[in-house]
C-alpha cells in the first residue's frame, strides 16, 4: 500500500482524531513563512504560544539586595591596578626613551646598558607610583561621596575627579590646587559625557 496516497493520509488523521492526539500537517512553503518571535497563533512546531519563550528583559540570578552593577567599591581595586601597570608601561617605554636619549654619544656597553636599566626602572615605577597614586584617591573619594549621598550618578564621578587633582596638586600651593581641581573636572566630565554618549544622542546604550 502506498503510504502517500490521500487515503492514507485521511485514516491517519482519523486515527488520531480518535484518541484526540490528531495534529495539522503543514507543508514546506506554510512552515517558511512563519515568523520566529510575536506571534499570536500557536506554532506548528510547539503546542505553546511563542510569546511566552521571548525575554525582552536580562535575567540574573543574584543575592538578595545585591545590584545588577558593580559598585564604585569593587571597580576600585580594578582601577587601581590597571592604572598602576598603565603607569608601569607608560614609564617603562618613556625610561626607555630617555636612556637612549642620554647615552647616545656612549658605545654599546656594559655601563650603557645599566643606565639605561636603572632611568627605565626609576621612570616605570614613578609613573605607576603616580597614576596608582590619583587612582587610589578617586577611588576613595568616590566610594565616600557615594554612601554620603545614597546614590551612584556621574555627579559623584565629577565631583571625585575635582577633589582628587585638588589634593593630589595641593602640594604646590592653591594655584596649583585650583589649577589640579580644573583638570580633574575637565576630565571626569569627559569621562562622564562618554558614559551618557548614547543616552545623549537618544539611543539605548548597548549590553554585553
Amino acid at each position: 500500500m502506498d503510504n502517500n496516497t490521500p487515503e492514507s493520509g485521511g485514516y491517519k488523521g482519523g486515527i488520531g482524531s480518535l484518541f484526540g492526539g490528531g495534529s495539522p500537517e503543514y507543508s514546506n512553503t506554510e512552515l517558511a513563512g512563519v515568523p520566529l518571535t510575536g506571534m499570536s497563533p500557536l506554532s506548528p512546531y510547539l503546542n505553546v504560544d511563542p510569546r511566552y519563550l521571548v525575554q525582552d528583559t536580562d535575567e540574573f540570578i543574584l543575592p538578595t539586595g545585591a545590584n545588577k552593577t558593580r559598585g564604585r567599591f569593587e571597580l576600585a581595586f580594578f582601577t587601581i591596578g590597571g592604572c598602576c601597570i598603565t603607569g608601569a608601561a607608560f614609564g617603562t617605554l618613556n625610561g626607555l626613551r630617555m636612556g637612549l636619549m642620554e647615552t647616545r654619544d656612549m658605545p654599546w656597553s656594559k655601563p650603557r646598558n645599566v643606565q639605561i636599566l636603572n632611568m627605565v626602572t626609576r621612570q616605570g615605577a614613578s609613573w605607576a607610583n603616580t597614576l596608582g597614586s590619583v587612582a587610589l584617591l578617586y577611588s576613595v573619594f568616590g566610594v565616600a561621596i557615594e554612601k554620603a549621598r545614597g546614590a551612584e550618578d556621574d555627579i559623584n564621578t565629577v565631583a571625585a575627579g575635582t577633589l582628587t587633582g585638588m589634593l593630589f596638586k595641593s602640594t604646590a600651593g592653591l594655584k596649583g590646587a585650583a589649577r589640579g581641581g580644573l583638570v580633574g573636572l575637565a576630565m571626569s566630565g569627559l569621562y562622564a559625557l562618554y558614559n551618557n554618549w548614547d543616552h545623549l544622542k537618544g539611543t539605548s546604550p548597548s549590553r554585553y
